[in-house]
């Protein structure tokens, strides 16, 4: 039976796990049709498909060396993790407006089908550059699992349980950075290599069976216009993200900043900004449309995350070769420096509640990106060249930081806005905190190097000191100097930190224009 989303009775609704003054139509709909028991299989889907997305960006940087003496391609296999970046980034916001026209469970079950395919054809690659398309595949696939994971947890709880679900979600992504080395080190070590892909296909297969199974939405009127997809906007989004995310990725790295390559392609990426705003103008229902800009407590979240997708980059790129070159650990207790904060991220995002229901979202947030701001700026004080639990402490405080700055701005942003807006909304706030991401690997890198050739004296970059580091052939100086460009690094993370907070306090609303049931 097709109902209209507003013509549920309240009486209804009584004894299916939903409350009556939800009078949200779709959530109130969505609700009556998930009951409890069915939430919770709908839960562990969204957690098994976060966890292949997560653990998808860890697991394979171990299997590299296995990789590339199979099947070759040392020059290019950078591209197995920026390809899939890159796929995913300029995907998200595409997903994201997708989902609010056609609903969350076509889009997950496309992406989730996507992402398996690409899996498997990674595992039958035949050459790196066959490998590197097909990790874009899963990147294509990758994009619409984040994104609506995220957005269907909104969806199924209200304002008041949702940090229980997304503090379930961080959790994933904490085990699978802590275990997904470890994994992709044994399947390469005592299976294959091509098992890391392989491995995909059956907890894939259980996720797309419970969400087949177990998810409801709301049916809608079919009478009114057809939905309009905005296929120019999504091509023009997805050419004009390309080129830039390319440009960083590759600027410093395969040619000079100031190479024609690197001009050719930044003036490329401008001007297919340019042509994204003109199409998304005119489109009647645009891939990224305007309000998502409009919108100060949007507009801020989006800015912030931005700076914290920014400053993630210090720790999760340059904390281990610290750990190595500086501290001489060995790289299991270097990555056990690093994976702390995935710790307490997690717990901290989960008590998180407990402050912004006194305090607000916009000052939970700034307490918590102040704390870390502090906390990143206290690094490059640490003594040199230490022990192992003094930067470990650091990094499990910054986690707490954090934890208590990601979680209230996701909830909060969420509950601005309704149903038919919440997967372009979360999908902005995603896409902007990749691009942090992105952009942070490229800034950085460019402060490493320069802080490492102005010590050494010479045109020397991180890479090329570490393996050298490696080798046992690299003198004290250069483990000062590297000392000294990760300190470096981690006051610009610090500047990326105050930053963030001077968005919440300057751009952000005092308190956030939640919806009226979510606000009560």
């Amino acid at each position: 039976m097709r109902v209209k989303w507003d013509s549920v009775p309240a009486d209804r609704c009584r004894g299916k796990g939903i409350r009556v003054d939800d009078t949200r139509p779709a959530i109130r709909e969505a609700a009556r049709r998930t009951a409890p028991d069915r939430r919770g299989a709908v839960v562990a889907a969204l957690m098994l498909a976060m966890a292949l997305a997560a653990l998808d960006s860890t697991v394979v940087s171990t299997a590299v060396p296995q990789i590339v003496g199979d099947l070759g391609g040392f020059s290019v296999f950078s591209w197995l993790f920026s390809g899939y970046l890159l796929a995913v980034t300029v995907t998200l916001p595409v997903y994201g407006k997708l989902s609010d026209t056609f609903g969350r469970k076509p889009v997950l079950i496309t992406g989730a089908a996507v992402f398996l395919l690409g899996s498997l054809l990674c595992a039958v690659a035949w050459n790196m550059g066959a490998l590197i398309a097909f990790r874009v595949v899963q990147g294509l696939g990758g994009g619409a699992l984040q994104g609506t994971v995220q957005t269907l947890a909104a969806d199924l709880y209200p304002l008041k349980e949702r940090p229980r679900i997304q503090s379930r979600l961080s959790t994933v992504w904490a085990v699978s950075a802590v275990a997904g080395p470890g994994l992709g080190g044994v399947l390469a070590a005592y299976a294959d290599w091509r098992w890391i892909f392989l491995v995909n296909l059956p907890i894939g297969a259980v996720a797309l069976w419970l969400v087949v199974k177990y998810l409801h939405e709301p049916e809608r009127e079919t009478s009114g216009p057809r939905p309009r997809i905005d296929w120019a906007g999504a091509l023009a989004v997805f050419a004009c993200g390309g080129v830039l995310i390319t440009a960083l990725v590759q600027g410093g790295v395969a040619w000079p900043w100031l190479s024609a390559p690197s001009i050719g392609l930044f003036g490329t990426g401008l001007a297919l900004a340019a042509l994204v705003v003109v199409v998304e103008r005119r489109a009647a229902e645009p891939i990224i449309p305007g309000w998502v800009w409009r919108r100060r407590t949007i507009a801020a979240v989006n800015l912030a995350l931005g700076a914290l997708g920014l400053l993630m980059v210090a720790p999760a790129v340059f904390l281990p070769t610290y750990a190595q070159s500086v501290l001489g650990l060995a790289p299991v207790a270097a990555g056990f420096v690093l994976s702390v904060w995935t710790l307490s991220w997690p717990v901290s995002a989960a008590l998180s509640q407990h402050v912004y229901r006194r305090i607000g979202f916009r000052n939970t947030a700034m307490l918590g990106i102040g704390l870390a701001a502090l906390i990143l700026l206290a690094f490059p004080f640490l003594p040199y060249p230490g022990r192992a639990w003094q930067p470990a402490l650091l990094m499990l405080l910054l986690g707490a930081a954090l934890g208590l700055f990601q979680l209230p701005l996701i909830v909060g942003v969420q509950s601005t806005v309704e149903w038919a807006e919440r997967g372009t909304t979360t999908a902005s706030v995603l896409f902007c905190r990749q691009t942090g991401q992105t952009i942070g690997a490229s800034v950085f890198g460019a402060i490493a190097n320069g802080v490492l050739a102005t010590r050494l004296g010479g045109a020397s970059d991180l890479d090329s000191v570490t393996r050298a580091l490696d080798a046992g052939t690299a003198p004290e100086p250069t483990r000062r100097a590297i000392a000294d460009a990760v300190h470096a690094v981690y006051l610009g993370a610090s500047c990326a930190a105050a930053l963030a907070f001077l968005v919440l306090l300057f751009v952000a609303p005092r308190r956030f224009p939640l919806l009226k049931e979510d606000g009560q």
